[in-house]
């Protein structure tokens, strides 16, 4: 089974590169614009579009579960 190639931007720098079975980064170009998204993930910069919960109704949900 052959993989096409494609040429892709990098989502952190936007440099392009190639999607290839060898570019274990994909959809980024290295290690490093794989972090740097990780990062902001994780600091909350980014988020998923959705309503806000009210934590207390999740905890309430969780308790009557068990």
């Amino acid at each position: 089974m052959t993989i096409e190639k494609k040429d892709i931007t990098c989502p952190t720098c936007k440099k392009t590169n190639t999607w290839t079975a060898e570019n274990k980064f994909k959809p980024f170009c290295s290690e490093r614009c794989k972090l740097i998204d990780l990062g902001e993930w994780a600091s909350e910069s980014y988020k998923v579009a959705g309503e806000k919960t009210d934590p207390n109704v999740a905890q309430d949900n969780k308790d009557s579960e068990e």
